[in-house]
């Protein structure tokens, strides 16, 4: 058993309010009592002393792409050391389920950003399951450290069903009996407890041609590998009239349908709010990414939250937004993101990136450079990235005296186009060169509005995914620390348990997931922090690595002495910023955890 004496208590419900508790703990991992009072136990106890420090329970992270680091390295500790205990994989449409290790990694590695060259070889060695059960046997066999919950990918089914050349043929049409396989497969799933659906955009034809953009150059989401390189993922292909069937299963189910409009047109984002409406018909729950204050495009953040609460509203629906909390900032080696898909000259780049003499000859093109200067400058051209060079800053480059320089101001010393210094730097350097820029959230001003949209989830890290680019693992504790600071300064975003509420209990109970609240007979997912130490909750990142990805590198995020321990399911964890011996290698925490919906 084990006790925690003189915490400041948050149940996770905002209705509650935080008061000091004691904790009791019992053999089985559940809370055996909560307390005002002093709690008698025996000597065997083990008794923590959180006074002076919250605890709270685990946050939860609902958007991730852990799906093959899961396998490799159980114990996620990246998300688990931020307090984390329950992550959500099968997002943005791929999952790692039903087709085969080369099919499978070429669908997650260029679009996820994760090492074709270390996902591939863990699939052959690993992969041994090719159905839901199975693969929840095999997740439950694993030492893992923390729970975890999954959507089945639309990609994942449509491979399966049709077969991986027909799923990535344009205007290839399911089959009935393929959209039976397909139904079938979605029906398994949710059997089995997971939370529904996760699809990628699919183009609502008339209406983007009606703005006069081109559909197919414009997604972000490809394939990897050398068959099918530079192909949309299977989902994009399917038509909405192809998905009817499995959209009304989800409906019928109570599931859910997370989605990823068209990042960059964004028009059939109204799909998804239709879709959820529940006009004369069950509400569809629905979520989308992503709700953030745009650098590009600052009209867009003020569009989404009205065209979202008309759907809740007016239209009854069940539809949410997810939404960063913190500034999106992301990093790139010299053109390798996924921000210089969203437009054709920079998308050509990406596709040559395995022929470099080639590509080096394209933009050493004067055409090619015209139009990139051309597009790049478009102001009112629907975008994600900016293309603001000047709010750049260079990391790292060969040439030292570039360091902490923005490509304007180098190509104002050069007397140059910014743009032609911008690629005459990849010619010479190519990912050499590393740089960074925010995206979005970047006003601190547009933060009380975005915490308190009610139709809203405050949850898109994509842990696991983009390694070199991004890390928001530690997003929950930005969150809190920024609402303690409104409230320090007597301007309070909100209460602080709110806050906790939006982090924990609101997500479990929206994705129907038995976390995020703590009580008595509740299992034991939780986390203690220490709020003197918010000072070192930053912005920072960092580098660490993957020991079981053969120290493949990643950016991580780190906050010492913030997070005092993490239990899941009354075990500890984690303790003064080091995990417990055998955590992730030889001890089972956490399991597989959902709903079976009715």
């Amino acid at each position: 058993m084990i006790l925690i004496k003189d915490a400041t208590f948050f149940s996770g419900d905002y209705r509650d309010k935080a008061e000091k508790k004691n904790i009791l703990i019992n053999a089985e991992g559940k809370i055996d009592k909560i307390s005002s009072s002093e709690i008698s136990v025996n000597g065997d106890t083990k008794i923590i002393n959180a006074k002076n420090k919250w605890l709270m329970p685990g946050f939860l992270d609902t958007h991730t792409h852990y799906d093959a680091e899961v396998i490799a390295s159980p114990g996620i500790k990246e998300s688990a050391r931020h307090g984390v205990t329950t992550i959500v994989l099968g997002s943005c449409s791929v999952s790692a389920i039903y087709n085969n290790p080369e099919d499978t990694s070429d669908s997650f590695s260029r679009v996820e950003a994760i090492s074709r060259t270390i996902l591939l070889p863990l699939l052959e060695k690993e992969k041994n399951w090719n159905n839901i059960k199975e693969w929840k046997s095999y997740i439950n066999e694993l030492p893992l450290g923390i729970n975890v919950a999954s959507f089945i990918g639309h990609s994942d089914i449509r491979m399966k069903a049709m077969g991986i050349e027909r799923s990535l043929t344009e205007g290839e049409i399911a089959t009935e009996a393929e959209k039976k396989m397909m139904n079938d497969m979605l029906e398994e799933a949710l059997d089995e407890g997971f939370l529904g659906l996760s699809t990628m955009d699919s183009p609502w034809d008339k209406m983007d041609g009606f703005l006069g953009l081109s559909i197919n150059t414009l997604p972000w989401d490809k394939m990897d590998g050398e068959r099918y390189w530079s192909h949309k993922t299977p989902s994009f292909y399917s038509s909405w009239k192809e998905r009817k069937g499995l959209i009304q299963i989800l409906r019928n189910r109570n599931a859910i349908l997370q989605g990823v409009p068209n990042l960059v047109t964004r028009v059939n984002a109204v799909r998804y709010m239709v879709t959820s409406a529940g006009w004369f018909r069950k509400p569809l729950k629905t979520t989308v990414i992503a709700l953030m204050d745009l650098i590009a495009d600052r009209y867009i953040y003020p569009v989404v939250k009205f065209a979202s609460r008309i759907t809740n509203l007016l239209g009854n629906g069940n539809f949410r937004v997810q939404s960063p909390p913190c500034p999106f900032t992301v990093y790139y080696d010299g053109v390798d993101s996924v921000m210089f898909e969203e437009f054709p000259s920079g998308q050509a780049l990406r596709h040559l990136a395995k022929e470099l003499d080639t590509r080096n000859e394209l933009i050493n093109d004067l055409a090619y450079r015209q139009s990139f200067k051309k597009e790049i400058k478009k102001q009112f051209a629907p975008k994600v990235w900016h293309r603001d060079l000047s709010l750049t800053t260079i990391l790292e480059a060969p040439d030292t005296s570039l360091i902490g320089k923005d490509f304007y101001s180098i190509a104002e010393e050069r007397g140059d186009h910014p743009v032609d210094t911008f690629l005459d730097m990849i010619v010479e350097y190519d990912k050499k060169i590393r740089w960074t820029t925010t995206l979005a959230n970047d006003r601190k001003e547009k933060y009380k509005g975005l915490y308190n949209y009610p139709y809203n989830l405050i949850s898109f890290s994509d842990a696991g995914a983009h390694l070199n680019n991004m890390a928001f693992y530690n997003f929950p504790l930005k969150m809190i620390k920024v609402v303690q600071e409104s409230i320090d300064e007597g301007n309070p975003i909100m209460e602080m348990e709110r806050c906790i509420w939006r982090l924990t209990k609101e997500q479990g109970d929206w994705f129907g997931i038995d976390r995020g609240y703590l009580a008595e007979g509740k299992v034991a997912d939780l986390v203690i922090i220490d709020p003197d130490k918010f000072d070192n909750i930053t912005e920072d990142v960092h580098f660490g690595i993957i020991e079981e990805f053969d120290n493949y590198p990643r950016l991580v995020n780190r906050n010492e002495e913030v997070v005092s321990q993490v239990m899941v399911n009354g075990q500890l964890i984690f303790q003064d910023d080091e995990f417990v011996e055998g955590y992730g290698v030889d001890k089972k925490i956490g399991s597989f955890i959902g709903k079976t919906l009715a």
